[in-house]
């Protein structure tokens, strides 16, 4: 389990994010919904350490604030928004650098880290181009290459943020049915950041609703996924029906007249 307690941070001594609390547990997916500057890849990069915080980030009852950088890469993988590669690493290169916080002193991967790497790979179905340079890859395929990179951590808990942004609809559909796969079939704790409603509405088990650095909503899909909410959070009206073949809400602009 993922236990974020009161967690708070700032930029230029601007507050972004306002003592925010939630658990993530193994085996879920957790989405962060809403709208700009909400505070949802900051959760993301505060959870990871990468960002200073305030409250506490916890697993198994360890404070990751007193883990060094090392010991919470055994804790955490991150996923992060669409970042440039270097082109000239190979894929399985790439992917083993997910190896790291584990390698002993001399950085020499053994055997068993490599059958993760293949595993890795094999999940987001990437053993093909293994020794491809990420260079030559689509938008699609890089994004792949992280998810195995973060998956070759071995890490029970998966951070991702916008993980399907500047994909096409058939990429962003492949990736999300991933992740929601893997943390069922390898028991993670998944916390990922999204843009589109009805993604959330369709691939998380729960719902935490961001506006302006504060939680406003956590709860199921059709828990938090209300006009009300989503109106109040978005300054926009909407209307949520029953999606007409998948058991989930559907969020539709709502089109009554404005005049």
């Amino acid at each position: 389990m993922l236990k974020i307690q009161n967690l708070s941070a700032s930029y230029h001594s601007r507050r972004v994010l306002h003592e925010v609390s939630f658990d993530v547990n193994s085996g879920e997916v957790l989405a962060l919904i809403g709208p700009n500057g909400a505070g949802k890849s900051t959760i993301i990069r505060a959870a990871s350490g990468v960002i200073p915080c305030a409250g506490q980030v916890r697993a198994n009852g360890d404070d990751f604030q007193s883990l060094e950088p090392f010991q919470r890469a055994r804790y955490i993988a991150v996923v992060p928004q669409a970042i440039a590669l270097p082109p000239a690493f190979t894929v399985w290169e790439t992917v083993l650098m997910g190896r790291t916080p584990y390698l002993g002193f001399l950085g020499q991967a053994s055997k068993h880290d490599e059958e993760l790497a293949r595993h890795a790979l094999s999940r987001v179905n990437a053993l093909d181009f293994a020794e491809r340079p990420v260079g030559e890859l689509s938008g699609g395929e890089r994004q792949r290459i992280l998810l195995a990179r973060a998956l070759c951590q071995s890490t029970p808990i998966l951070l991702l943020d916008e993980p399907t942004a500047h994909l096409d609809l058939q990429y962003q559909v492949n990736l999300l049915e991933l992740i929601r796969e893997l943390a069922r079939d390898e028991n993670l704790a998944v916390l990922i950041a999204l843009h589109d409603l009805n993604l959330a509405a369709h691939y998380a088990d729960r719902v935490a609703l961001l506006v302006g650095g504060y939680l406003e909503a956590l709860g199921t899909p059709r828990q938090v996924l209300t006009a009300e909410n989503i109106a109040r959070a978005y300054g926009l009206p909407v209307q949520v029906v029953e999606h007409p073949f998948l058991d989930s809400p559907l969020v539709l602009p709502d089109s009554s007249p404005r005049f």
